[in-house]
Parts: structure tokens; sequence; C-alpha cells
């Protein structure tokens, strides 16, 4: 997947999980199929997988969750 694929299917992910229309599994189960990525988009990749990885307990309190939320947004971030 290219980058622009991958901020395309960031943004899609990320508005389906705010909305509850996606498990939490399943994102983190997507995260971590990505494959390496290079530059800042790449490092923001690499802390979203290691934040899903480290934090997979479920029930996620809304604090872990927004913070979920917010390692998604970093990849399509500018």
């Amino acid at each position: 997947m290219n980058i622009p694929d991958l901020v395309a299917s960031a943004k899609t992910v990320h508005a389906r999980y705010s909305a509850g229309r996606m498990e939490r599994e399943t994102v983190r189960e997507w995260i971590g199929r990505l494959g390496a990525y290079d530059g800042p988009t790449g490092e923001r990749v690499r802390e979203a997988a290691e934040w899903f990885r480290a934090n997979k307990n479920e029930p996620v309190s809304e604090e872990v969750r927004l913070k979920d939320l917010e390692r998604l947004a970093a990849i399509f971030a500018s």
C-alpha cells in the first residue's frame, strides 16, 4: 500500500471506529498488518502499532479509546 492509500485507509478506519461502526479488535488487527513505511508516516504507523500491541486488554476506558483515535489520526495528520 502506498502512502496516499494508507492515509485514505487510516481516515476510513478512524471514522468508523470513532462512530462505533468498527470494533477495537478489528482496528488493532488492521494496524498490525500494515507494512513498513518510510519517513514520518512510517514512524506514526509504528507508534500506533506499538500502542495497540501494548494496550490490547478489553474492555477499554474512554481515555484509552481517545488515545486510540489520536494514534490513528496521527497517521493522516500533515
